[in-house]
């Protein structure tokens, strides 16, 4: 991870016009880019939307600073709830790290009192264009990114305290992806697409591959927002999922949100979610509130 980011720092001032010189002085937070550009914390701690990664790199730093923030999201369904608290930080308007922990609870139905933990670590890069200041190419803000997860096991499903027993291959796993970012300013709005490579079962939370599949396999993920004014944007996203495991008919991810940037040290984030089935245990399909409270600078 910490050569990944040095090799990161220096392919950005090669690749996208920082100096090497301003790398070095690049530890004095300026805040100096455009509110609501660093994105909102995503549910897995990467900046972004709140189901997907954007291309935009987290904080308000610009390239020749460093930006940080740390958040706090919740969502909840009919019958569970998922927690996640994290941080991140973004050097230089070029390269990203983040850390997140999620718990996930069963709240009513079959699976009341189940609980599960994932940590999450990721890096993100960004390898070409900038979605504020090339307003007149076609060519988006594009980052390349990694999410390295680790399943901390199950508790209050009698007899199973390991997702393997559930049919997962592995507790632990890695996503890959891509994501392509636009931001159209004439127009006030917000366009990104984003590939994923992933074996992850609800996002790691029931383990990665299965006895259904175990390869990785591309998945799409999409956003678009649009700016009401300078402190408010709404949109929609989308995320697809695998299908690995036999116990969990995963479907696909839909939100809608509205997201709120009274200043540069918080944004608030709320949206509907449709989450499909959790299980075949509870076959009911799951929908209900986020809500994300991000703080930095």
């Amino acid at each position: 991870m910490k050569s990944l980011g040095m090799a990161g720092l220096l392919i950005c001032a090669l690749g996208v016009g920082t100096a090497p010189a301003a790398l070095a002085q690049a530890m004095q937070p300026d805040m100096g880019k455009l509110l609501a550009t660093g994105g909102v914390s995503q549910i897995e701690g990467a900046g972004g939307g709140g189901l997907t990664p954007w291309a935009l790199i987290t904080g308000y730093g610009t390239r020749d600073s460093f930006g940080a923030n740390a958040h706090y999201t919740t969502v909840r369904t009919q019958d569970y709830a998922l927690d996640t608290v994290g941080a991140a930080v973004g050097f230089a308007d070029c390269v990203e790290f983040s850390v997140a922990q999620q718990v996930f609870k069963g709240t009513g139905g079959a699976l009341d009192g189940l609980r599960i933990r994932q940590n999450i670590l990721g890096v993100k890069l960004r390898v070409a264009g900038d979605a504020v200041y090339t307003q007149d190419s076609g060519l988006p803000q594009i980052a390349v990114g990694a999410m390295f997860k680790q399943n901390n096991g199950v508790s209050g499903l009698p007899g199973v305290t390991s997702v393997k027993q559930l049919g997962a291959m592995k507790e632990s796993g890695v996503d890959y992806y891509v994501s392509a970012t636009k931001i159209l300013l004439e127009r006030s709005l917000v366009l990104n697409g984003t590939l994923r490579f992933t074996k992850a079962n609800q996002m790691g939370l029931l383990g990665f591959g299965g006895d259904k599949s175990d390869k990785y396999q591309p998945m799409l993920e999409t956003s678009a927002a649009y700016l009401f004014n300078r402190r408010l944007a709404g949109g929609v996203e989308y995320r697809m999922k695998p299908n690995n495991l036999k116990v969990d008919n995963e479907k696909d991810y839909y939100d809608a949100f509205l997201a709120w940037f009274p200043n540069k040290n918080v944004s608030v984030t709320a949206a509907y979610a449709w989450l499909g089935d959790i299980t075949i245990l509870n076959p009911q399909r799951q929908k209900g509130f986020y809500l994300s409270l991000q703080v930095g600078f």
